[in-house]
């Protein structure tokens, strides 16, 4: 592991902790890292609509433990899914971008 004194940037940091682009550790982290943001943009989300999680899952026809284990970045989410959380349940629009 790379001596983190000599370390200058976040990308090196990440390189040193959990290897290089592509790696399957660093995948795993980069996978678990995407699910984190995505529960909290939908914790902000839900707390700016003023509504609870079992108001929100009731609303999308869901259970509060699966608008929860979603905030806690615990599951994996379909993209059709977040688009009907944000959009019908919490009236937020959604622009997907790919690079």
């Amino acid at each position: 592991m790379k001596d983190l004194k000599s370390i200058t940037s976040f990308d090196e940091l990440l390189d040193a902790k959990y290897g290089g682009i592509g790696t399957t550790r660093r995948t795993e982290f980069e996978c678990k890292a995407k699910a984190f943001m995505i529960g909290e943009l939908l914790k902000e989300a839900r707390k700016e609509a003023s509504m609870t999680q079992d108001q929100l899952a009731l609303k999308i026809g869901t259970k509060k433990s699966y608008i929860s284990r979603l905030e806690n970045g615990k599951i994996d989410i379909q993209l059709s899914t977040l688009f009907r959380i944000f959009e019908e349940g919490l009236g937020k629009k959604i622009n997907l971008t790919l690079r």
